[in-house]
């Protein structure tokens, strides 16, 4: 796609459809990459992250998962320690 001058439009319909809050632009181990920066509601939204990418470019998708503070308020640290600790 880059060769025939199709990547940008592309990738710009994906970031279009996708909505991320942030997106960089990078390589990782020799490969050209992306980080996206998406809010991921339920699991179940992952197939329709990723599926454009493996579909249209042929790429690799990692997910790592993170939690706002407010998020980490909600997860009961507190009592998990108790329980576990």
């Amino acid at each position: 796609m880059i060769r025939n001058g199709t990547s940008g439009a592309v990738l710009g319909q994906i970031l279009a459809d996708t909505k991320p809050e942030a997106a960089y632009f990078t390589a990782l181990n020799g490969q050209r990459s992306g980080i996206l920066v998406v809010n991921m509601n339920d699991p179940s939204d992952m197939p329709k992250l990723a599926e454009p990418f493996f579909l249209k470019l042929h790429a690799t998708c990692e997910f790592q998962i993170a939690m706002t503070p407010e998020d980490l308020g909600r997860s009961g640290l507190d009592v998990l320690g108790q329980k576990w600790g």
